[in-house]
């Protein structure tokens, strides 16, 4: 009786979202409402945030959380809710960016380069690999300080940086599909490169490719939160999660608020991604 109980609670579990033909299990459910909250907190934070982000609205720095409070204040006595609601358009919206640049560029490359082949494949594949060679923190930091922080500078570069690894990942994938006989069959048909590209490798790839969007979203957020704990990243008056950190690190030895609640906000997102894509529903794993 209780072996039934159990498998009916264990279905029960797994079939969540069936009914929109995926099929989350309750971990994938719990990431994917993390990260929805997020992005409709990076979008409508304007409008919710209790204060204005640069207004001086507590007497006393470094304060606890209060009802007027709810996250305590920060350094200037700045309301700490508000930096983070704000902070999240930052750092959500620049790795939301740079992610895309770099998977959209780094996959069509490899799925290029798949199917062409010969110098294409050894030149691309050469150039991205020296590229990759370089260490990604130090390259931020050279690029950064070199050029100046502003929020187009810090896209490009985090693109630039997380190009190479799509491109290997994508590449991969696709030589492996690039072999199988359906794609000589369509070959022998006199089908063109950018059907084969479009029609038969890249759904046969896109599943593990959102997957690893998904990790490197998350590389990328760490990174964007280390430039900006550097001062290299988002610069005042914005300023990301990282950067909320680095303006509170004199509240550490007070167990302030203001330090926890934005490295908890940056734990929080990057943990969800990783849930979701460990638990991603099977007919999105078994694409591929």
């Amino acid at each position: 009786m209780t072996m039934s109980t159990s498998s009916t609670s264990t279905t029960s579990v797994h079939k969540y979202g069936s009914r929109f033909g995926y099929r989350f299990n309750l971990v994938g459910i719990i990431g994917l409402a993390v990260i929805l909250s997020w992005a409709l907190v990076a979008v409508f934070a304007p409008l919710i945030i209790p204060y204005p982000v640069g207004e001086i609205a507590d007497l006393d720095y470094f304060g606890p959380m209060s009802q007027d409070f709810w996250l305590g204040s920060d350094y200037l006595g700045r309301d700490m809710l508000s930096r983070i609601l704000m902070g999240a358009r930052y750092t959500v919206g620049i790795s939301l960016a740079a992610v895309t640049i770099a998977c959209f560029s780094g996959v069509v490359l490899g799925m290029i380069a798949a199917v062409a082949g010969g110098w294409l494949d050894t030149v691309l594949s050469r150039f991205l690999d020296a590229l990759n060679s370089i260490p990604s923190k130090l390259f931020g930091l050279v690029v950064v300080a070199a050029v100046g922080s502003s929020i187009p500078v810090l896209i490009l570069t985090l693109s630039v940086i997380y190009i190479p690894g799509a491109y290997r990942f994508s590449r991969a994938l696709a030589v492996n599909i690039n072999a199988m006989d359906f794609i000589t069959v369509a070959r022998i048909r006199g089908e063109s490169t950018l059907y084969l590209i479009r029609s038969e490798i890249l759904p046969n790839i896109l599943g593990p490719v959102l997957a690893d969007l998904g990790i490197r979203f998350v590389f990328i957020v760490l990174l964007l939160s280390g430039l900006s704990f550097l001062g290299l990243g988002v610069q005042p008056p914005y300023a990301d999660w990282g950067a909320l950190v680095r303006e509170n690190i004199g509240g550490l030895p007070f167990g302030a608020p203001a330090v926890m609640f934005p490295s908890l906000a940056i734990a929080s997102l990057t943990i969800s991604v990783n849930l979701l894509i460990d638990n991603l529903p099977q007919k999105i794993r078994d694409r591929a």
